[in-house]
């Protein structure tokens, strides 16, 4: 924080200095649009049908937020913008460890634990200009700073957009160089967290001609401190006998059959303000006119995101204790840090009187994550690998155990390339098209090691002298590895992975005015992807005992390149609408639209839920397939009251098939690892009203509510797919344990309940005055609030924990209560100086959003506690 202070200091003095030596004329807003005849001025130019139309003349439901609108909104990060986009929900474990969700089609989320190896591929596309983002289950978050606007397009994208964009898309646009014109912008804020710790930021904007009406460079720095507000207190780890996994092992904890005699704490972790993050970045980008009607754009962009400890709090700690607001009880260093650098290139052309758009892009992005998992250690896949003796199988004689304290970490890399070409017809035209081809090659490498061996590591000495001891484990021999060889020391179980796609795809889209006032377009697009998964899984168990190495057969060692885990997917998906003005200022439309994306791989199949012989009846697919989601839709925009008046309403009905949901859920069954299959069907319909009102001069009122339903139409059952089982062929309800015969739960859901993170209503409103009080100085106020309602986290038919128990699986179903966030904010404007009072949830509260045992232990995700301070900003 301290680092964004001294610049933000700095650079508003030399700004000072700028301003009395040059006194320039102030900048137009950020978010000022290309007007044009068709565009009336203050109304946002967008590009969501990837030609520039007003966003009152795009026929889908649209949500966009200029730059201007974005600094005034205090928008910086991705769950500052949903408080002001209804029907977008957010599945998150913390900065840049989230799930996106629109218009309730979500199966569930999880852990960040193997995401990049195992979490389905997003059905919300992320893009950062024409760059996807997306990532499974980590969506970058990328931080707003010099934008042009901010698009969020709902429901199928996939004619133009492609695979990622199934649900819908979000667009970060970027605000691009001028021409012949020096100019800039500096903000810096600081302030507190209630509870909790300081926060300051500060970000800088200067767009410099090189070449007077031929080239210019513009670029962006941002540096932004929040504060943290979980504390990480201090608690004991006792084992119990009535652990799970004691009771399975038939252990009774004492002080002479553990380490340390049984004394385990997280001393060397309390911390207050728990969990700060940073978000360090940079944007340059310069612009060329080459000739008349010929302009090439290249960007460079670099995030770090350093979020540290855990942004979740227990409502119990480790040893059951009841903990106060905004605790946790870690015992081993957490944190994510998340990277990208992204390299993107423009060139814009005309070749007679068509537009030709060329553009790519490549991102590298690095994340390294660490949380704990010490409360796995009192189930018995935990206790198993820390405990010696002949009921674990790790030696002879009596149990012995050893430290719980155990943790994740999950190295990641992702490589992004895409180029994609446009031709454009002239508009003004009956008939006006657009086609072009697209290209991606899609790679993320994953080293994901759970450790929480803490039987000792062995030498040839503890060897020779019988003491208790497991030798390491490593990556499957001869199969694709990025770390390949033996896993550190205290490495239990893992991933050494490398998957991805490659993917070409040729689309268009055409429309024609049967009348002047009545268009028809339709489009379609031929996607083949190319998809693969290769590496191995690596596991320690009984045979690690007193040797250097594990050998390699046995336990859960697996060669996934064996799997031949490559496969083909390509078809063809499509689009229609139907467009009438009936007046100026109004349009209705009608959209019938196909969204999709790829499906994906599982590390490894097996059988599971044995039968009354002992067979394993159903085997965990080694694929699981693509997903689809047929959309109708119709709407109405219109200005009313001598345009005073912006009013959108739409409704819509969707049918999703095929959906991948992913299972985890050892206490039923269905093994000590997770797996993904694809699910029931659903059908959604819901309604979405958008309000911006200008009733008197300088005040403006906006709002959105939307209404969703999202009922599950289908309940499959698993089948008996095991030849060898007397059930072959049958709908898998029961399986066989030491216990007798037990109910299969399905992971399913049931017919007429609702999806995950599917809340029925959603709202936001928002006003601001402004008035002046003479020519050099005007005031403002605001103040918005922001509704969701109840919702769950899982399908209907996972089990529910009150979490004060040990968890048997890391995915429970929990409800998430209904809550709302109140901000508001005062202040003035002195000539190109801006000082603005603000505070963001007003009303403090801790609403959960997300609620899990990702690590075994419940947990709950806070709104962020109430945050307050003082904004600078100056143009020159």
């Amino acid at each position: 924080m301290k680092r964004a202070l001294f610049a933000g200091c700095a650079l508003f003095a030399l700004a000072g200095t700028a301003h009395a030596a040059d006194a320039p004329a102030a900048a137009a807003p950020a978010d000022a649009p290309v007007v044009t005849n068709d565009v009336p001025a203050g109304e946002i130019v967008v590009t969501a049908t990837r030609r520039n139309e007003s966003i009152q003349n795009v026929p889908m439901t649209l949500q966009a937020f200029g730059g201007d609108a974005l600094s005034k909104l205090n928008v910086t990060t991705f769950s500052d913008l949903l408080k002001y986009t209804p029907n977008v929900t957010f599945a998150s474990n913390g900065p840049g460890q989230g799930q996106i969700f629109m218009r309730g089609l979500a199966t569930g989320a999880a852990g960040n634990q193997s995401s990049g190896t195992i979490a389905p591929f997003p059905n919300v596309a992320l893009y950062l200009d024409d760059q996807s983002m997306q990532f499974p289950a980590r969506n970058a978050d990328v931080y707003v700073a010099d934008l042009e606007r901010v698009e969020v397009l709902e429901g199928p994208q996939g004619t133009l957009f492609g695979g990622g964009a199934e649900a819908g898309a979000v667009r970060y646009i970027t605000n691009k160089p001028k021409l012949g014109k020096f100019e800039g912008h500096m903000e810096g804020s600081f302030g507190g967290t209630a509870g909790g710790a300081p926060n300051g930021a500060f970000n800088a904007t200067v767009n410099v001609p090189v070449i007077s009406d031929k080239v210019a460079v513009r670029a962006t720095i941002y540096d932004d401190h929040h504060g943290g507000y979980i504390d990480n207190v201090y608690s004991t780890f006792t084992r119990r006998a009535t652990d799970t996994g004691a009771v399975a092992y038939h252990y009774t904890p004492s002080a002479t059959n553990q380490s340390d005699n049984g004394q385990y704490n997280n001393a060397d972790q309390v911390k207050k303000n728990y969990n700060p993050v940073d978000y360090i970045g940079g944007r340059i980008e310069a612009l060329w006119d080459i000739v008349p009607d010929w302009n090439l754009l290249v960007a460079e962009s670099y995030q770090k995101v350093d979020a540290e400890g855990t942004f979740a709090s227990y409502p119990n700690g480790s040893d059951g204790q009841a903990l106060g607001n905004l605790q946790t009880t870690t015992f081993s260093p957490s944190y994510n840090r998340d990277t990208y650098w992204n390299t993107a290139w423009t060139l814009n052309g005309k070749i007679g009187d068509f537009k030709l758009v060329y553009t790519g892009s490549y991102m590298t992005r690095k994340i390294v994550e660490q949380q704990d998992y010490s409360n796995y250690s009192r189930t018995p896949g935990g206790m198993y690998y820390q405990c010696s003796g002949s009921a674990t199988g790790f030696g002879k004689g009596s149990t012995y155990c050893y430290s719980p304290v155990a943790n994740w970490n999950d190295q990641i890399r992702n490589t992004h390339h895409s180029e994609e070409v446009r031709i454009q017809s002239p508009e003004g035209k009956r008939i006006r098209a657009i086609v072009g081809a697209y290209y991606e090659n899609y790679k993320i490498y994953d080293i994901q090691r759970f450790n929480y061996t803490s039987i000792p590591g062995c030498t040839q000495a503890q060897i020779t002298a019988n003491v208790a001891c497991v030798g390491q484990v490593s990556t499957y021999p001869g199969t694709t590895a990025n770390e390949p060889g033996l896993e550190p020391s205290g490495t239990t179980f893992g991933e050494d992975t490398q998957r991805g796609y490659r993917q070409y795809a040729f689309f268009g889209s055409v429309d024609f005015d049967i009348l002047p006032n009545l268009t028809l377009t339709g489009g379609t697009r031929y996607y083949n992807y190319k998809e693969f998964e290769l590496g191995s899984q690596f596991e320690t168990y009984a045979s690690c005992y007193q040797t250097l190495a594990c050998p390699v057969v046995g336990g859960g060692n697996h060669s996934i390149d064996g799997d031949n885990d490559h496969t083909t997917y390509h078809g063809f998906k499509s689009k229609a609408e139907l467009t009438w003005k009936p007046a100026d200022h109004t349009l209705l439309y009608a959209v019938f639209s196909q969204g999709f994306r790829p499906g994906g791989f599982n590390r490894r199949g097996y059988y599971i839920l044995p039968d009354q012989n002992g067979v394993g009846q159903y085997f965990r697919p080694l694929v699981y397939n693509p997903d689809k989601l047929t959309n109708w839709e119709a709407g109405i925009k219109t200005d009313l009251f001598d345009r005073k008046v912006q009013f959108n309403l739409s409704g819509y009905y969707m049918v999703w098939n095929n959906p991948p949901i992913g299972v985890f859920n050892p206490a039923g069954g269905y093994g000590n690892t997770s797996f993904v299959t694809n699910g029931p069907s659903y059908h959604i319909k819901g309604a979405e009203a958008q309000l911006v009102a200008r009733p008197i001069t300088g005040l403006s009122i906006q709002g959105g509510i939307t209404y969703n339903d999202s009922k599950q139409s289908s309940a499959p059952l698993l089948p008996v797919n095991n030849p060898a089982s007397v059930n072959f062929g049958q709908q898998l309800t029961y399986y066989y344990t030491g216990a007798g015969k037990q109910n299969v739960l399905s992971p399913f859901g049931t017919i007429g309940s609702i999806t995950p993170f599917s809340p029925h209503v959603q709202a936001s409103l928002r006003g601001r005055y402004d008035w002046s009080t003479n020519d050099t100085m005007a005031w403002f106020v605001s103040g918005g609030v922001s509704y969701i309602s109840g919702m769950y986290t899982e399908p209907s038919t996972y089990p529910t924990s009150t979490g004060t128990t040990t968890p048997g699986s890391t995915v429970y179903r929990f409800y998430l209560p209904a809550y709302a966030t109140l901000d508001a904010q005062v202040g003035f404007k002195h000539d190109n100086w801006t000082v603005s009072i603000f505070g963001e949830n007003l009303t403090n509260t801790h609403a959960s959003t997300f609620t899990s045992t990702a690590q075994f232990i419940k947990s709950e995700v806070p709104t962020r506690p109430l945050t307050y301070g003082m904004k600078i900003g100056t143009s020159f």
